[in-house]
């Protein structure tokens, strides 16, 4: 969904997205976003600046970071970003960054395509890891076996040739 600025007047203009999951390309291995993604909030513009605020509901699925295992991850939030026009953007290499300015993008073009900022929250979102349980046990380093599924079989017998000669000090 794209907003054409020039038709936002003082009056902030709401909206309501609704996209398939499968439309979002969050270009992330092991995470994908399913069912539908639906964002709703208001687009508003001052003399130098448009505001977008909302809220996403989504669901993502990722992998287990220890076992390979798909998650499901209910995505949930409330977001607001400030766009200004690039002559009033500070491009002083020299200023601190303020955690306000971490919020703030430059407005290219005279329209915002709400499903490109809604794309941005929601890998703003993710976590960096997911297990499907805290006691998860991943996978068999030798045979690949999900420990949490199978009891495997292999044995950690096996001594690095490196360490070898130290097996006969005992």
């Amino acid at each position: 969904m794209i907003v054409e600025l020039s038709s936002i007047d003082d009056n902030p203009r709401p909206f309501d997205l609704k996209v398939a999951g499968e439309e979002i390309d969050l270009d992330v291995d092991g995470v994908k976003l399913v069912g539908e993604v639906k964002a709703t909030g208001a687009v508003s513009r001052r003399i130098a600046q448009t505001d977008v605020r909302g809220h996403i509901d989504a669901t993502a699925v990722m992998d287990c970071v220890r076992c390979l295992q798909p998650v499901d991850r209910p995505v949930s939030i409330d977001f607001e970003v400030s766009y200004v026009d690039p002559e009033h953007f500070a491009a002083d290499k020299e200023k601190e960054v303020a955690p306000d300015d971490l919020e703030t993008d430059v407005l290219e073009g005279d329209s915002i395509d709400l499903k490109d900022v809604v794309r941005e929250q929601i890998l703003l979102d993710l976590p960096v890891q997911v297990f499907c349980s805290e006691d998860c046990k991943g996978l068999c380093q030798k045979c690949g076996g999900n420990l949490n599924l199978v009891t495997c079989s292999c044995h950690d017998d096996e001594v690095d040739p490196r360490w070898a000669a130290l097996k006969n000090l005992k």
